[in-house]
């Protein structure tokens, strides 16, 4: 009887067990199969709101696969998340939040910071970026910026490969270009940007440092001005193919003005400048990569064997390394808008462009800068950007530096007229069902290439910028407009003569020193020339033989000193003035090209008079003496 207890407890006890183990597996199947489910989704969710511009590492290039990466990386993957979140919360998570919205990172963030998320800065890893882009571009569709209307935009461009303000100076016309009405800076870098590694034999020795950069993307969103970059990629690229480590790039073998698309190392350099700029510009939403006047175009032996395999398709070789750069920038940072000039696209059929699926990745702006522009010719490059399946257009007017290679004051009126103009094709842009109007770009050029001599100083162009910015306000230079001009800038504006009287906005100072200059400088050495006796006893002759009578001499020699003191004393009040916005380089080119030559001859005749004074009407050399 107790054998057969002891088996019942026993047979009892081993059913117990089992079905505590049955029970025990489907629990823990159950629990792992929540807990996969919930690592896939968490996952995939976060791959969607992934934005590469500030997570890509030598592994993940292709943003379109970082869902792939691993998810243990990921916070949300966490055990501790609760099985009960289910897929469909993601809604409120938004993921269709475009990577527009990186402005609001604080550009307190210093540039440091930015190679560690972002480690394809470093050259050696270019050729990565390369095969990326070539190897995804089906891929990078998806990644088409997000073309959702948006107010246009009023950008001043800042053309800094010449004449490069200091930024304790943009630290006081950013409010000034706010309050005109602007709302953007186009920043053409060429040679002030901080470039690194190989590539810091780019950079001027007075180039902007990252802290400097930060201090301007502060500034800028301080007062609200969406800051653009600008970085040729193609033509106008002097100040690169300039160094003999790139002549190997040049299109034209003897010119330094644009890049050989084909050569070995052309695509990597590019996307470095790219790199190093973007990553500088992490929260940029607009970039600018040029592209403009590529000169000689075709004529480097790659180009022309190219050309001879693919039909004499001038327009596929320009199109496929401006479509490459622009597949790049949207693999670099997804959503980045693209501009860039269309003075190329003029001459190429709307079907060529097409083809090339560049209308997805970037934005036309269209320049003219002269006051008689034709207003129907701008309306059919519009019609066939729309044709070309463009989504958007920009425009690019000028308030200085499109007037004269070598123009040291900026003609109100010349610029005025250019934008009474393009008001004219603004307004008609209603009729492009298919296109959108973008912004216009009023450009601020330096110099009209970078061997090319200095275009009028930043501060002598804020009245022109002024006119031009409440021109586009108001529609017209109406009362109103002159009105909030002479208010704003503390001055009187007379178009008749090109001038602002009473000036009082920054820079001022050297806009009136600038006015002094031009108008009396050249005048009044002239004027002293041309005295009675200057002309009749201190000719070039006289001077040389040193030969004259003393009581002739004395009739202007105080006149000559007074006006070379006065010259040499205010000459030094404008230096200081110059030195307060600009950089060494660009005081001594300006006074190089507009001030030395008259200073000189003046100096000269000082000496001269008072050495041939001195001799006291002794007779001139003989030149048969002294052989």
């Amino acid at each position: 009887m107790n054998s057969q207890k002891l088996m019942r407890l026993i047979i009892c006890g081993l059913v117990i067990v089992a079905m505590m183990k049955f029970f025990l597996s489907l629990s823990t199947s159950q629990g792992a199969s929540e807990k996969t489910h919930q690592v896939i989704q968490g996952g995939k969710f976060w791959a969607s709101q992934h934005i590469p511009e500030l997570n890509l590492d030598k592994n993940q290039e292709d943003p379109v696969k970082i869902e792939h990466a691993d998810p243990e990386v990921k916070p949300e993957v966490k055990p501790e998340v609760k099985p009960e979140v289910k897929p469909e919360v993601k809604p409120e998570v938004k993921p269709e939040v475009k990577p527009e919205v990186k402005p609001e990172v604080k550009p307190e963030v210093k540039p440091e910071v930015h190679p560690e998320v972002h480690p394809e800065v470093h050259p050696e890893v270019q050729p990565e970026k390369k095969d990326t882009i070539q190897s995804n571009k089906e891929e990078l569709k998806p990644e088409i910026p997000n073309n959702t209307p948006t107010d246009p935009l009023k950008i001043v461009h800042l053309d800094l490969k010449g004449a490069a303000p200091k930024v304790k100076y943009l630290k006081e016309i950013f409010p000034l270009l706010s309050s005109l009405g602007a709302n953007g800076i186009l920043l053409e870098y060429e040679d002030m940007f901080p470039y690194e590694g190989e590539l810091a034999i780019l950079k001027s020795s007075f180039a902007y440092s990252p802290e400097d950069i930060e201090e301007i993307k502060s500034l800028a969103k301080q007062h609200k001005l969406e800051l653009i970059p600008l970085v040729q990629v193609f033509g106008h690229l002097e100040f690169v193919l300039k160094h003999e480590k790139y002549f190997r790039l040049r299109e034209v073998e003897a010119f330094p003005n644009s890049l050989n698309p084909l050569a070995p190392g052309s695509i990597d350099l590019v996307q470095d400048m790219l790199t190093q700029v973007m990553n500088k510009h992490p929260e940029a939403e607009w970039f600018h990569i040029g592209a403009d006047e590529v000169r000689g175009l075709g004529e480097s032996e790659d180009s022309k064997r190219w050309l001879e395999a693919n039909n004499g398709d001038m327009a596929k070789l320009f199109l496929n390394h401006v479509t490459a750069v622009g597949r790049f920038m949207t693999n670099l940072k997804r959503g980045i808008k693209l501009i860039l000039w269309d003075d190329m696209f003029r001459t190429l059929s709307s079907d060529s462009i097409k083809a090339s699926g560049l209308q997805d990745l970037a934005s036309p702006m269209i320049w003219t800068y002269t006051p008689n522009m034709d207003v129907k010719v701008i309306g059919s490059y519009i019609t066939k950007y729309e044709e070309a399946g463009f989504h958007g257009v920009w425009f690019a007017s000028a308030f200085k530096g499109a007037s004269g290679i070598d123009q040291m004051w900026t003609p109100i009126n010349h610029h005025l007229k250019n934008h009474l103009q393009w008001q004219q094709v603004i307004t008609s842009m209603p009729q492009y069902k298919s296109v959108r109007y973008q912004g216009i770009a009023l450009t601020g050029w330096q110099r009209y290439e970078h061997h090319t001599v200095l275009c009028e100083l930043l501060p002598v162009a804020i009245p022109s910028l002024a006119v031009c910015l409440q021109t586009l306000k108001y529609g017209s230079f109406d009362a109103k407009a002159q009105s909030e001009v002479q208010r704003i800038l503390g001055c009187e504006i007379e178009l008749s003569k090109n001038e602002c009287k009473g000036v009082s906005f920054p820079g001022s100072d050297v806009y009136e020193k600038v006015k002094n200059i031009k108008n009396n400088l050249e005048s009044s050495v002239k004027k002293i020339m041309e005295n009675y006796h200057v002309r009749g006893s201190f000719s070039s002759y006289n001077r040389k033989r040193n030969f004259a009578n003393p009581r002739n001499l004395g009739f202007f020699r105080d006149d000559l000193k007074k006006l070379m003191n006065e010259w040499d004393s205010f000459l030094r009040t404008f230096r200081e003035s110059m030195e307060a916005i600009f950089y060494p380089d660009t005081l001594e080119e300006w006074l190089e090209e507009n001030v030395n030559e008259h200073i000189e001859t003046l100096s000269k005749m000082v000496v001269d008079v008072e050495r041939i004074i001195a001799l006291n009407g002794q007779p001139k050399a003989d030149p048969l003496k002294t052989r």
